[in-house]
């Protein structure tokens, strides 16, 4: 399968190139963190002043590189003085110590180093320790609509973006087509496989059935402020038994994996953080529905909330949970050069109701940032209610905000 280039992230590598830092591909398994470091690679390999040493740490060819030894040797053999030197690691953290060698090498001359990884709590705290501010991550997601168009061959339509929101957007479901049963059959290997590699093994986890249990009631509880209590309460109300603590650690590991996403609430009027009770938001809307397994008219509304986070997230936002004195707003969004904007994500504005509802608290906030209200309401597009803007998530996702 040819591979098809995701070029803002590849645009993104170009910037950070030559700038002695090491370059970090993050995110969940099977995002395309691997693809994008091949794509890459290719586009480098038909250059004759490059030297390319590539290390694909789940190609068995790389099983004797288990150290930060075994890869100064083998690095040591491939490196060349008269070209420049671009080091490709996929799956990094499976060597270990590997930050030593990182630092090493990121000091010669003329030479790159991109990795991926797949825990952000190994990659950041190991990272950060030896090699400081000598590095940049690139947080690599799931496909957004606008990808996923263009890696199954559809046009942009009502129907493409219910594929879109029943099946996610990881990369691999271009290798067995927009089948309901064998997508949810690839969501549930690599679900599994998050589970097992990045977050049993890694972290000695024994109560795997709990872990799973957790991870359901995420799922079913999409977008809803949860906290760890509630959890322990619902764990009980099933037969189980567990702490808050237990219930905070797991979460953690969860977030650490890229599985999940925690999103924090944030007071509107007193311009302020909530220390508890987050909302959670899960990287691949594919493996969220595959865990859940229930229907997408049930889950629509919270289908929809966790691909507009994601998405404003993808273009370049920091996104919290707005709170307000007698109510909530979805997303408060911030960003450097275009300052605060508020978001509420609905389903179909359909009735008086409805639009009071999701309307009406964006109004209540008496500053004058942009404020918007996404929906899947037919015949909208763009319009402008009093100040507040109604956009059509397929314009949403295509367009941003603009």
């Amino acid at each position: 399968m040819n591979l098809i280039n995701r070029t803002y992230y590849l645009n993104r590598i170009d910037k950070y190139l030559g700038q002695e830092r090491i370059i970090v591909l993050t995110g969940q398994r099977r995002v395309g963190k691997s693809s994008i470091l091949k794509t890459f690679k290719t586009s480098k390999e038909n250059i004759v002043s490059s030297n390319i040493i590539y290390i694909d740490k789940e190609d068995r060819t790389f099983d004797k590189i288990k150290t930060y030894t075994d890869l100064n040797t083998y690095i040591d053999s491939k490196i060349s003085r008269n070209k420049h030197n671009y080091i490709l690691i996929d799956e990094v953290q499976d060597i270990q110590e590997f930050e030593r060698s990182l630092r090493s090498f990121i000091k010669e001359e003329n030479t790159d180093i991109i990795i991926t990884g797949s825990n952000s709590k190994l990659l950041s705290s190991e990272l950060t320790t030896l090699i400081g501010g000598r590095y940049k991550e690139i947080y690599i997601q799931a496909l957004t609509y606008l990808e996923f168009l263009q890696f199954h061959n559809l046009q942009d339509s009502d129907e493409s973006l219910t594929h879109y929101i029943n099946f996610g957007g990881l990369p691999g479901i271009i290798k067995i087509g927009l089948d309901e049963h064998d997508a949810y059959e690839y969501q549930t290997d690599v679900y599994s496989t998050v589970l097992l590699k990045d977050i049993i093994s890694r972290n000695n986890i024994r109560n795997t059935a709990f872990l799973e249990n957790l991870l359901k009631f995420l799922a079913d509880n999409t977008g809803k402020i949860i906290s760890a209590t509630s959890i322990s309460k619902y764990m009980k109300s099933q037969d189980t038994s567990v702490t808050s603590v237990l219930v905070l650690n797991y979460i953690r590991m969860l977030c650490e994996s890229y599985l999940l996403h925690k999103i924090n609430r944030y007071d509107i009027h007193g311009k302020r953080l909530f220390e508890s009770n987050d909302k959670y938001y899960f990287e691949d809307i594919g493996i969220r529905n595959a865990i859940a397994c229930g229907t997408r008219d049930e889950d629509i509304e919270k289908i929809l909330e966790n691909i507009v986070y994601n998405h404003l997230i993808h273009l370049g936002y920091e996104v919290t949970v707005g709170q307000l004195r007698a109510g909530e707003i979805d997303f408060v969004c911030t960003k450097s050069n275009e300052g605060t904007k508020y978001v509420q994500v609905a389903y179909i504005i359909a009735n008086e109701d409805t639009r009071m509802r999701e309307f009406g608290n964006l109004a209540t906030i008496k500053d004058s940032h942009p404020k918007y209200v996404i929906s899947m309401t037919p015949l909208v597009s763009r319009t402008d209610n009093n100040g507040i803007i109604h956009l059509n998530i397929r314009q949403f996702l295509k367009n941003g905000l603009e």
